[in-house]
């Protein structure tokens, strides 16, 4: 979803992505989880919720799963709605983030994984952020476990081209893989065999 609604959209020629009136971006998420919802569970119907994470998660059911990509701070912003995280300073968005991450943990079954996949950036001064630090620091202070990271190798694309001239006056390297962090809350062996269960265990 984040593909289609997020930083990974196609970008016009020449510029970056328009930032969208908080009521387009959240009317078009929506028509897209509700266009997602037959082929991720064609048997069954898929609520999808549209809103801030930080309320909407105090009414979510248990989870026997937790998945996320979040926004990677300010690097983009995606609509002009002031409790957006990517309108905030780095410190209010690792703050918000924190908390979305405690709520949803809260959710979270027993003995179950969490995975989220992030990457850093850099602040405006061209230093790194250490966000994949703050995001395990989330998860170790929810409760959870660092238990799996593995690296996704994204698309090199134009990095060839611009890293020559990013090496030479900056001695700053191209970077493209993001952070795949996997979770677990409370014991990993009745994580992995909970991972088996079918919907009729009841567990």
């Amino acid at each position: 979803v984040r593909r289609i609604c997020g930083r990974n959209r196609p970008l016009p020629t020449g510029g970056a992505p328009p930032k969208l009136p908080f009521w387009a971006f959240r009317r078009t998420c929506a028509q897209v989880f509700r266009a997602s919802a037959l082929p991720v569970a064609p048997a069954r119907r898929v609520p999808w919720v549209c809103g801030d994470s930080r309320t909407a998660l105090d009414n979510a059911p248990q989870a026997d799963f937790l998945f996320s990509c979040p926004p990677y701070g300010d690097l983009e912003q995606y609509s002009d709605d002031p409790r957006d995280l990517s309108t905030m300073d780095y410190p209010a968005f690792t703050a918000s983030l924190g908390g979305i991450v405690r709520a949803a943990c809260h959710r979270l079954k027993p003995d179950r994984f969490a995975c989220f996949v992030v990457g850093d950036f850099r602040d405006k001064r061209g230093n790194y952020r250490n966000f994949v630090s703050d995001t395990i620091s989330a998860f170790l202070s929810a409760g959870c476990h660092l238990y799996n990271e593995a690296i996704l190798v994204t698309q090199v694309g134009s990095l060839p081209v611009r890293v020559g001239k990013q090496w030479t006056t900056s001695r700053k390297l191209g970077k493209t893989h993001q952070n795949v962090l996997v979770f677990v809350k409370g014991d990993g062996k009745r994580a992995a065999a909970a991972c088996n269960l079918t919907p009729g265990d009841n567990q």
